[in-house]
This record gives structure tokens, C-alpha cells and sequence, in this order.
């Protein structure tokens, strides 16, 4: 093929996949006019997904050539290359990029399924980043059944959807994740807005319509929290959801989505029910459609342009990923899909994560947003520790500015969300913003709320709050996992450590995350006994009710014995529950 580019063209790249068993997606980029040194480089993270991820270790083959005159590509970082161009000269660049990464965050290919976002694919051509970008996306040899799914603007292609699509910039072709293969596809239409729902990895049970049906309600919910009888700011939208064996999670993007779920959670042909798993996954699916608004337009004044080669700080994660946390199981209640008691059962989970995050009295949420780049996306067993998530304290940060706010009888933070997307224009945002809407709905300063729930680290005044709207807060008996300060996991052949909470009785015991628990010793000391236990309430079976008990744990193969006091009193866990009569005056949860 003849490359010819008049001067208007776009940035060009053409995608190809000449052998999908390599797992080697090629790409041809084209910069119609380079720069006399013209430089290159590849996004060190997506957008998203706040963590380095080095994209660029994928890139294989880089080569650039201006005609049929071969250039030199000189590496200048880990991520980067520049080219000494003749002027006036197309620059043609060929390289390929291996892709096995099933998550939602880069790229996948095999004989069954492709998949890939442009971060992980489209070297940045520096200079030429405004202007329009185009992808051409050509079909696989002998997979004459696959189909592309994209919300990206297409400019020609055939009814597979194979062929040229054009972004606006290389922000937007960013932006726009590819979904390809032999996936379901389905389509809906929510306030006026046709949206698409594509799905990998089906199985013969697979109910899609209820799946439609169910995703259109949350859609409609999430407009119309927006907007009211308005219009959204997307006129089309893509769910691309890939089902696998055991996975989950999501990416957001202004028209689209990427999710990943087991297929045991996608609904069922004749089964009426809604599994946890089920509503965990439409959980998953509000969440990821609220970032429509919160994050992906609205958004942290530090995001108003990417950096893609470095990290890109913020401390408003809390209000990004917690209010949307907050929402998004609030959302499916409002929509009708699950019912109040099911919404507390979930809000009783959150705060039970919360509460059983010793460093949540560490740090604040304000400072584990902007450590979510060495800390959230790089959990070890002292996380708990030393952090707190952004996502579940921010969606309780949230639900107590809600219910603050509904107890003062002036506004809802429902209207907070919606006069900030006025006063920002749904556009980037600042914490000061959120202070000033709040002030403005609320007849007054929140400045101490923000200091002490958003930058502090003492606990919250859910009890209070929640007693007072009229929910039942009740304290039952913990697992005694949480009352030994432990999280374990049970094995065919033991019981594993694999975290120590500060201060509990294992770590004054002496526990290690990594241990392998093997027996317990307990009895008067003429009677000692020792038992091999492969699960933890095996403790509570063997354990003397008279004498001190000592763990045998294994380390490093080292058996150490370690004398472990158990609480008398058992530690409390707490149980929500919405008594007679139902939600409160303000109408919360419902509304």
C-alpha cells in the first residue's frame, strides 16, 4: 500500500493482526509531517488506573523509515525515542506489541478474543497530540465471524466494523477501548441515548435481555440523578464486558467501559433470583457509568491534561472513586433492582472493611489518594496498616455529607453533585469547589466537616448519623478471625497468615504475615495436648477454656511457638437494619 498523506491528514495508525497465535498486535504509524527531530513515546499508565505500568516493555521491533530510506530510532528513556526527519516527509513508523494481559487496563489477543485501549498500543507522536488521530483497524485472516465493539466515531467501515475510526486528538483516541471476536452484543436505549452492551466469554445459561433490561434501569437512574428530564453529555455509550473463569473489575471512559466478571455472576436463563454475584457485577456496571460524570468529565483539576509519561497527583480520589463508591449501590436501590435491606447488607459491608482497617488512624483519605500510586495498586500484607482505601472510607466520607445534610433540612448531596457539575461546568474541579457548593446549598461552612472526615483520621460519626435518619445499628459477635486481629486464608492443608492488624492479640502473639498455622497447644500443664488444625475455628475446638494457649506456626521452616492471649470479650462487628415504618422523612436511602 502506497502511503500518500496530504498535509491535513491525521496521525495515522494502522492495526493489524497477521498471526493471532503470536498474541503480537502491528501497528503502522504515520506522522504526515514530523518535526526535524521528531520524538516519540509510549503512555507509562491509562488514565483510570493509578499505577505505573510501563506499557512500553510490550513494544517490540520499533523501525521508521521517510520513502524507501531506512531511519535511525535512537531510545532517549524507557519510554521514549526520537527520529532526525527530512522535512516535509511523511515519517512511517513499524513495530508490533505483544499482548497477554487480560484486564481491563491494557491489551489481550488469541485465536478467540482481542482486546486492547490505545495507551497500551499507540506510541505518542510529541507535537502532533492536538490534531486528529486515526486507527485503522484491519480484520484477522480466517476469522471471518469476528466483530468490533468501540465507541470511538467511525469514518468507514464495513458491518463488522472493520476499517478507519477517527479521534479528535490523542486524548480521545486514548479514550477508547476495542473490544474484538465472536462477542454477544446486545442494544438499549436509556434517555434518548442508544447504548451498547457487548459481552466475551458467554455461556449457554446467559440471559442477556435481563441483562439489557437491568443496565438500562441503572442508566436511566444515573441520567436522570444527572439531569433530571435533560440531556446527557454522551450521545452514544459501549459496555464491553469480558467473562472469565474468576475476575472483576472496571475501567471508565467518557463513552464506554471495559468490565471484567465471572461468568458464574452474569445472569441466568429461568433464574428470576439476583445472586450476590449478580448484583455485584450491576454494581460494578452503576459504578462504572457514574464515572461518566465523576471523574471522566467532572475531574480533578490536576487532570485537566494527561501526563502519560509520569504520575499525575491528586488528593480528591476520596470524592472521585468514594462518592462514586457511595452511588453506585444507592443507584441500583433507586432504579428498584435490589431493596433496602439488601442496600444496608452492602453498606454494612463497607463500613465493616472500614472498620477493620487499622490505617484508616494513619492516614487520611485526602493522603491515600495521592499515595494510591505506591500504595492502593501495591497492597502487601501491612496495607491494612498504613492506609486506608480512598474508595470505601471516601463512600462513608459521602454518606455522611449526605445524611449531615438532610438532618439540616436545607439540600441533599444529591443537589451538592449536581451544583458542582453546574458550577465546574463538567469540567475540572477543585476541593475548593466542593467546599463552596456545599456552603451555598447548605447554608453554612463545612470547612470543619472536610478537615476532620476528608484530611483527618479519627473516626466518623456514622452511629450517630445513621440512628438518626432511623436505621437499626446493632453489634454482633465477630468472626474469630477479626477477633484475633487476623486475616487468614484456609487451605487444603492449613491455615496461612496473610495479614497482621496492629494492636490486635496475633500481633502481640507475635503472628507474621506468611505464617503457615499448624497446631495448637492448650490444657493444664499436666494434660497438655497438642492438635493440627486446617481451619481457624479449629482453634476454638482444641482451645482450653482454663489454660493459656500457644500457636505452633511455621516460619521459614522454623516451628516457633507462640503463646496467643484470645480476648475475652469478643470483638464487635456491626449489623444495619431499616426498622418498621421504613426510610426516613428526607426519604433516604430511597431517594
Amino acid at each position: 500500500m502506497r502511503n500518500t498523506y496530504a498535509p491535513r491528514d491525521p496521525v495515522h495508525y494502522r492495526v493489524e493482526m497477521p498471526d493471532l497465535h503470536t498474541r503480537c498486535f502491528h501497528v503502522t504509524l504515520t506522522v504526515p509531517e514530523p518535526e526535524s527531530l521528531q520524538r516519540l513515546s509510549m503512555p507509562a499508565w491509562i488514565p483510570g488506573s493509578y499505577l505505573i505500568r510501563e506499557f512500553a516493555r510490550h513494544l517490540q521491533s520499533l523501525h521508521a523509515r521517510q520513502g524507501r530510506r531506512s531511519l535511525v530510532v535512537v531510545q532517549t528513556g524507557k519510554s521514549s525515542w526520537e527520529v532526525a526527519c527530512e522535512p516535509g516527509k511523511p515519517l512511517i513508523l513499524d513495530y508490533t506489541i505483544h499482548a497477554a494481559d487480560a484486564s481491563v487496563r491494557t491489551a489481550w489477543l488469541d485465536a478467540s478474543r482481542g482486546f486492547f485501549n490505545p495507551t497500551s498500543l499507540c506510541l505518542r507522536a510529541e507535537g502532533h497530540t492536538q490534531g486528529q488521530h486515526a486507527l485503522d483497524l484491519r480484520a484477522p485472516r480466517n476469522r471471518p465471524r469476528w466483530s468490533v465493539a468501540t465507541a470511538l466515531a467511525a469514518a468507514r467501515v464495513d458491518k463488522q466494523g472493520f476499517g478507519t475510526y477517527v479521534a479528535t486528538d490523542y486524548d480521545e483516541l486514548a479514550d477508547s477501548p476495542f473490544e474484538l471476536g465472536t462477542f454477544w452484543s446486545g442494544v438499549f436505549t436509556a434517555c434518548g441515548v442508544p447504548h451498547r452492551f457487548v459481552v466475551a466469554g458467554t455461556t449457554p445459561a446467559f440471559d442477556g435481555a435481563r441483562l439489557l433490561a437491568d443496565t438500562k434501569r441503572i442508566c436511566e437512574a444515573a441520567i436522570r440523578f444527572w439531569h433530571g428530564r435533560g440531556k446527557p453529555p454522551h450521545s452514544t455509550y459501549v459496555f464491553m464486558l469480558n467473562a472469565v473463569d474468576n475476575g472483576y473489575g472496571g475501567l471508565e471512559h467518557r463513552n464506554a467501559t471495559a468490565l471484567i466478571c465471572g461468568r458464574r455472576d452474569l445472569p441466568r436463563l429461568g433464574d428470576q433470583k439476583t445472586s450476590e454475584g449478580y448484583t455485584t457485577l450491576l454494581g460494578l456496571i452503576s459504578h462504572e457509568y457514574f464515572h461518566t460524570w465523576n471523574v471522566k468529565r467532572l475531574r480533578p483539576d490536576e487532570f485537566s491534561r494527561y501526563d502519560y509519561a509520569q504520575e499525575n497527583y491528586t488528593r480528591l480520589l476520596w470524592f472521585f472513586e468514594g462518592f462514586t463508591a457511595y452511588y453506585d449501590d444507592l443507584l441500583l436501590l433507586r432504579a428498584g433492582l435490589i431493596e433496602v435491606n439488601a442496600y444496608l447488607a452492602l453498606l454494612t459491608k463497607t463500613l465493616q472493611q472500614v472498620l477493620a482497617t487499622p490505617g484508616r488512624h494513619i492516614q487520611s483519605v485526602a493522603q491515600a489518594s495521592f499515595d494510591a500510586w505506591i500504595r492502593y495498586y501495591r497492597p502487601d500484607a501491612n496495607t491494612p496498616n498504613t492506609t486506608v482505601s480512598y474508595y470505601t472510607k471516601g463512600a462513608l466520607v459521602a454518606l455522611c455529607f449526605d445524611l449531615t445534610l438532610r438532618a439540616e433540612g436545607k439540600t441533599t448531596l444529591d443537589a451538592v453533585m449536581r451544583g458542582l457539575w453546574r458550577r465546574c461546568k463538567g469540567g475540572p474541579m477543585r476541593e475548593s469547589d466542593f467546599a463552596a457548593e456545599l456552603e451555598h446549598l447548605g447554608g453554612r461552612s463545612f470547612a470543619e466537616e472536610i478537615a476532620s472526615w476528608v484530611h483527618g483520621t479519627g473516626e466518623l460519626p456514622l452511629r450517630r448519623l445513621l440512628e438518626h435518619h432511623g436505621i437499626d445499628w446493632k453489634e454482633e459477635n465477630a468472626p474469630l478471625a477479626q477477633t484475633l486481629g487476623l486475616k487468614v486464608t484456609e487451605t487444603a492443608s492449613g491455615v496461612v497468615v496473610d495479614t497482621v492488624f496492629q494492636g490486635g492479640a496475633a500481633e502481640q502473639a507475635g503472628m507474621a504475615a506468611g505464617d503457615e498455622w499448624l497446631a495448637v497447644e492448650s490444657g493444664p500443664p499436666d494434660q497438655r495436648q497438642t492438635w493440627r488444625i486446617v481451619k481457624l475455628d479449629d482453634v476454638t475446638l482444641y482451645r482450653s477454656a482454663t489454660a493459656p494457649l500457644i500457636a505452633w506456626v511455621s516460619r521459614d521452616r522454623r516451628i516457633l511457638r507462640l503463646a496467643l492471649s484470645i480476648p475475652a470479650a469478643r470483638c464487635q462487628r456491626i449489623a444495619l437494619g431499616m426498622p418498621a415504618g421504613g426510610a426516613d422523612k428526607s426519604g433516604w436511602p430511597r431517594r
